[in-house]
């Protein structure tokens, strides 16, 4: 399994494995083309066998500020100051095979290198433990609107450097 960088025409196939993955949380496609064509350095498909079966969309963002569901950004915020993971998603298949704890490490260092102290994200579907195990804690110092996530949506945060 390989991660690689997305392209637009990689957007069919990240729909579809939303829509298996997420279907609870549904998001328009133009929020994967938005984000894509604004961060294209925080957008990653993984691959195996030639398939899609994984994505990533992560941007620079403002802590505590996660966007709302399913809503387009227009632009990235200028005074962003957490890197902020708004969906890392693997088919069932491919679950627990390291795959998200390498790409996790590479957007770490990523994040480390544009001079941000953390990353955020808003964990659903009950996948709070499993970001738990890759560094993150539930954010005790902000309260964002998680609204639009359902009932189960905690902000969690990891720092990355001492600086925060």
């Amino acid at each position: 399994m390989i991660w690689r960088a997305m392209t637009e025409t990689d957007l069919d196939a990240v729909e579809a494995a939303a829509a298996v993955i997420h279907p609870g949380y549904p998001e328009d496609r133009g929020v994967f083309a938005e984000r894509l064509a604004l961060w294209p350095e925080g957008c990653r498909v993984l691959e195996r066998a030639g398939g899609l079966v994984g994505y990533a969309i992560t941007h620079p963002g403002v802590y505590g500020r996660p966007p709302k569901l399913n809503t387009l950004l227009g632009t990235l915020a200028p005074n962003a100051d957490t890197y902020y993971f708004h969906d890392i998603a693997l088919l069932p298949g491919v679950r627990g095979r390291g795959g998200a704890r390498v790409l996790v490490a590479d957007l770490a260092s990523l994040a480390e290198r544009l001079g941000f102290a953390t990353l955020s994200l808003v964990a659903v579907n009950a996948s709070r433990p499993i970001w738990e195990a890759q560094g993150f804690d539930v954010a005790t110092d902000a309260t964002p609107d998680l609204g639009s996530y359902g009932g189960e949506a905690w902000f969690m945060v990891r720092q990355i450097t001492d600086t925060f």
